[in-house]
Formats: C-alpha cells, structure tokens, sequence
C-alpha cells in the first residue's frame, strides 16, 4: 500500500495508483498535520475573525462577510456553483490521478480540513468510485475550480459518478460503496477545489508516456538509420564532449548501444558518402533536446505534485496567509514545452518515413514495395505521417502565452494550465502514431537489405514487429498495421525488446 504523506509523491506513483489500482493509505505523520491545521481553523472561526474563503465569500466576493450559522451553506454552495464544467469526460485513470494529488495536498497539512476529507478521497480509490468530471473549464487558477468542484459533488452525495462500471448519481454511488455523503465544514469545500491536481495529473501521464515514447523514437529511428544505411560517426562519443548536452550525450550513446553488431554499416563504407541528412545525423541533437523538454517538465510536475496548492494556507501557529500556490503557470508552461518536444519528434520522425518511401532518397524500392506502379505499397501511409505531424504543429501553439481575466478582474491573469495539459496529451497521442508509421516503414525497408542484419536494437525490434505485422508483398489496407504497432508501443513491447538485446537505455537528464 502506497502511504501519502504530502512530500514524497512520485510521478511514477501517481500512475501506478490511477492505472493499476494499487491501494492507498495516509502517514501518521500526515494525520497529525492534517489534525494540526484543523485545530487552527476552528480557533479561527470561534474567534470571528475574518480569514478569506473560511468567513467571506470567494474571488472578487473577498470583502463579504459570512455569518457564523451560514459557514456550512458557503462551503456547499462554492461547490455546487463551481460545478460548471462541460465537454467530454476525464478518463478514469485522470481522475484517480486528480483524486490522489489532491488528497496529498491536502495531507501536507496547510489546507485546515478535517481527517475526514482526505480519508474519504482516499476511499473513491480503494472502492472505486470515480467522480464523472468534465474535462473543460478549468483556467489553472485558481487551480482547476470546476473539474474539482465535480469530484467535490460526489463527496457531499450529488453529482455523478462511475462505480464498477455504472454511473450512478453521487449519492448512490456512495452507498453501493459502502460510504456515506460528508458535510462540509468551514474551508472545506474551498480546499477540495482550489488547486492544480487535475492538470498535475494530466502532467503525470504526459511525461510517463512521453518518457516511454521516447525511447521508441530512438528505436524506431535506429531501424531507419539502418534502412537508409546511414553513418554512425556523428554519434561517435568525441563528439559528444565537444558539445557535453545531457540530451545528445544520451541519445548518442544509446544509439552506440542499439547499432552494436550491425552487419549493414560495414556493408555500405567507402568514399560515396561524406555525410547523412540532418534527420539520420543530427538524431542526437534533435531528440536530446526532446528529453531534456521532458526532463524539465518531469521535474516541475514532481515538484506540483507535492505541493500546498491551496488558498488561504493555514500555518501550525496559526497564520493564514493568503497567497498564489494554486497558480499553474510553471506547469502549464512545462506542458506546452513538452507538447513543443512531442510535436518534433512526431515532425523528425515523418521526415524519416518520408525519406524511406523515396526512392531516390533510399535507394530502396520505391514506396518500399518490390512492383511499384501495379502496388502503390506505402506511398499513403507518408501522407498520413504528414497528416499527424501537421496537426501537432497546430497543436504547439503555447496555451499558457494566453490569458482572459475572471471574476470580475479580481483574477486577471490565469494560467491556461488544463488546456496545455489536455493538448499536450493530445500532440502525445499523434507523436504515439507517427513513431508507429515509422516503426511500419523502416521494418520494411531492413526487409530489403537481407541477408544483412542491422544491429542487435533494431534487429530485437524487427523481429517483434514481424510477430504482430507481417511484411509487405502486395497492396492491403495498412491502418491495422499501424495499430497492431501502436498497441505493441503501448505495450512497450518493441523497446523490451531492443533493450533486452542491448541493455537499458540511458535516460536524458536535465541540462
């Protein structure tokens, strides 16, 4: 069982908790700060002082004074009102994710909520019970208010909700789980809904997979290099130091690894060729920057994740500050630089395909078929790389470069923190499928070059693409070969494979 405790959440965890289900429980370290930050709430409210969100109202409503007898009503209605989300639903492993990052805000103890409130979160994971959240209207600040006010909804009994694969109104899905609507108490309703969790957790999964995929953009770019008998000199390690990047360094050497014992290279030496193009020579450079993008926003989501994103924060001595912790800007930043990332490595790799069906680019068959004219063979499946590729680019477009003030000018300047994430996910899933088209055609060029074998990466690598895809000798519909090889980089079938073969590859650090 994992146990949170509001400073050591890892991104790795947040998707072990949201995809496989592992249980979750909260430190006793955790409980005694949770149980400390409530005592100093309620001496707030028995002292009728005024404290922003705990005895006044919210946003540009600040300065309105709340009765005692009306706190609880102020904490439901905030919730209830902010439930104003629309547009398709989160996946489920989203909101696991959300629910989680925000029960371990809420455990670093600054919040001022009841035990009550985080071990309830806590209960929708282990039970099961998956709010139904839109996944558009959030700003980024302050935090994602309406998709967490609709995972709030369910807690107090309303809203909607999916347990064990029916959606059910909030209410009963929390008795089929066993659990009963909470009340919601002074700050509560504030602290469920002011933060970055859902963005965070958007942010998880983009740079879990985009870890991943980069090392399919490496594996699938070793088969082109060998396709396109290309020279392995620019990844020679004296290079390397001249220009000591972590992310060329990586790459360069884990393309070392992957070309290791290839029979091609020997094959094609000589005077014929002084250099490569850039998308074959400069694959260090290019997808070095791309892990150091990744790296970058790994590291800003790590540091997300385990933060107080909160408004007021409330202090073991009693002081509530009121500040901007909520804020998503450095995330939604980092996403859209991840999304730039995805977006040329999707471009990198349609320019490789490109070369490969290119006869005069090659010096294979063209359209990498063996009776060209009668087989148009994968002249379109280049047109769809294009495709992908192009519609990252629109993507790339920085969400977090624009802002539109809210709440009446009291919030004027917002983050776009949600739609970075949401797009990056998006450019995510269109770099997924042009790496697979490249996996496609590489995998048919290395056919044509037997009985030379290329190196023991993509040699492991072709040899898992031809168990889900067989090669192509006559004209036949593609899109299920490119999905049996999405399914096998999902999978991470294709890099076990390599990496079996040639050891881990290195992973790229920040600069």
């Amino acid at each position: 069982m994992l146990r949170i405790d509001g400073s050591a959440l890892t991104i790795e965890q947040v998707v072990d908790v949201a995809r496989r289900r592992e249980r979750v429980g909260l430190s006793p370290r955790a409980r005694a700060a949770v149980q400390r930050s409530r005592r100093a709430v309620e001496r707030i409210v028995r002292s009728g002082e005024l404290a922003y969100g705990i005895k006044t109202g919210f946003g540009e409503l600040e300065s309105v004074a709340i009765p005692p007898n009306e706190v609880r009503e102020l904490q439901l209605n905030l919730v209830r009102s902010h439930a104003a989300g629309t547009g398709p639903s989160l996946m489920t492993e989203q909101v696991r994710g959300a629910m989680l990052i925000r029960a371990n805000a809420l455990a670093k103890g600054f919040s001022g909520v009841r035990i009550e409130v985080v071990l309830r979160l806590l209960d929708f994971l282990n039970k099961g019970v998956h709010p139904v959240v839109p996944s558009r209207g959030s700003l980024g600040a302050s935090g994602d208010l309406a998709p967490l006010a609709h995972i709030a909804l369910v807690l107090v009994g309303e809203g909607t909700a999916e347990v064990r694969g029916r959606v059910l109104v909030g209410r009963e899905a929390l008795r089929r789980a066993g659990l009963h609507p909470i009340r919601l108490e002074s700050k509560e309703g504030l602290a469920l809904i002011n933060g970055t969790s859902v963005m965070a957790a958007l942010a998880c999964f983009a740079v879990e997979d985009g870890r991943a995929l980069l090392k399919d953009a490496q594996v699938a770019a070793s088969l082109s290099f060998e396709a396109l008998r290309g020279s392995p000199v620019p990844y020679d390690v004296r290079l390397s130091r001249l220009k000591p990047l972590p992310g060329s360094t990586a790459i360069a050497a884990n393309l070392r690894r992957l070309l290791r014992a290839s029979e091609v290279v020997p094959s094609h030496r000589g005077p014929h060729k002084v250099q490569d193009a850039y998308t074959l020579r400069c694959i260090p450079q290019v997808l070095g920057a791309c892990g150091e993008a990744l790296a970058y926003a790994a590291q800003v989501t790590g540091v997300e994740i385990n933060a107080a994103t909160d408004n007021p924060l409330v202090f073991p001595d009693g002081a509530v500050l009121s500040g901007g912790t909520f804020h998503g800007q450095s995330l939604s930043m980092a996403l859209d630089f991840l999304a730039l990332a995805l977006c040329v490595l999707a471009g990198f790799a349609e320019r490789r395909i490109a070369r490969l069906v290119d006869a005069h680019l090659s010096g294979l068959p063209p359209f990498l078929t063996e009776r060209s004219g009668l087989h148009s063979g994968m002249m379109v499946v280049q047109y769809t790389a294009a495709a992908l590729a192009s519609e990252a680019k629109v993507l790339a477009h920085p969400a977090s470069a624009d802002s539109l003030p809210t709440s009446a000018g009291q919030e004027d300047w917002v983050s776009m923190g949600q739609t970075a994430a949401l797009k990056c996910l998006q450019v995510l899933d269109l770099a997924r499928r042009t790496i697979a088209i490249e996996y496609l055609a590489a995998a048919q060029g290395i056919d044509f070059l037997r009985p030379l074998r290329p190196g023991l990466g993509p040699r492991a690598a072709q040899r898992a693409i031809r168990t889900a895809v067989p090669r192509l000798e006559t004209d036949r519909p593609l899109s299920p070969d490119i999905d049996a090889i999405i399914g096998l980089i999902e999978s991470g079938r294709l890099v076990a494979a390599a990496e079996r073969a040639v050891g881990r590859l290195g992973a790229v650090t920040r600069p």
